[in-house]
């Protein structure tokens, strides 16, 4: 080995330790400060003094409910555009006709360009107001980042690497699969990533047509003139968006492919 290599060697060696540390403390950063935020938070509901209404509101049982709505809402919301949007755009990356894809991308336009609480409240006056209505509104509004980024993601995959799976026996399906899948990965995470937020966000719409989530007491604490329910609302929304940020961002990290 010569002096220049044994040096780089030694370089890289004393590098990766502060690589692992740096990776480690951005790792954990997010979960620390949400604690140390919520942690704020309970320490100064406790030194202030809550009247009735307040009481009825701040406690446990109401708290635990709104949230348990507001990440069904995100949850399940996020799934429905994973299973209808990534689909979609595969169609919409292999179809020819022009005419198709900018149908559908004109319609998911139409659902991210219009303003969230408009989607939500033109769905309740056409249909119902309800969990299933603000459901079907957080698709509409999420569904477009998903379906652009499944597009981008097979359209990035080198056309060699096609031509060299098809070269070794593949089938069209099984190129998809096993190739140009797991290369758009990262660029179909990242569109994930971006709908879970915007679910966390919108759902807080929800309220105002009888879906529940967090949005009921930031809407009763700015009615009622009760500050503390609603910094504890916005607080509560803004913690639950980092955090699932947070998650997806590790889930980016650990499915992403070897090499990428």
């Amino acid at each position: 080995m010569s002096i220049e290599s044994a040096t780089m060697a030694i370089a890289t060696a004393r590098q990766q330790p502060v690589r692992e540390r740096f990776w480690t403390l951005k790792r954990f950063t997010v979960p620390i400060i949400v604690v140390v935020a919520l942690a704020a938070l309970l320490i100064w509901l406790s030194s202030i003094q809550l009247d009735s209404i307040e009481e009825r509101t701040l406690n446990w049982t109401y708290i635990t409910l709104r949230v348990g709505e507001h990440l069904s809402l995100t949850v399940v919301a996020s799934a429905l555009v994973a299973v209808l949007a990534i689909p979609t755009g595969i169609l919409l990356s292999r179809t020819r006709s022009r005419a198709l894809r900018g149908t559908i991308l004109g319609i998911a336009n139409v659902g991210q360009a219009t303003p969230a609480v408009g989607v939500v409240i033109l769905l309740a006056i056409v249909w119902q107001t309800g969990y299933t209505t603000a459901l079907v509104a957080l698709v509409i509004y999420a569904f477009l980042p998903v379906l652009r980024n499944t597009m981008i993601g097979l359209q990035q995959v080198d056309a060699n690497v096609r031509e060299s799976a098809r070269g070794m026996g593949m089938t069209p399906n099984q190129v998809l699969l096993r190739i140009e899948l797991p290369l758009a990965q990262p660029v179909i995470l990242a569109g994930l990533r971006t709908s879970l937020v915007f679910c966390v966000g919108v759902a807080t719409i929800a309220t105002f047509i009888n879906a529940g989530g967090l949005g009921d007491m930031i809407v009763n604490g700015l009615k009622l003139q009760r500050f503390p329910v609603l910094i504890v609302g916005a607080v509560l929304v803004a913690c639950i968006a980092l955090l699932i940020d947070w998650i997806a961002g590790l889930a980016e990290d650990l499915l992403k492919p070897k090499g990428i």
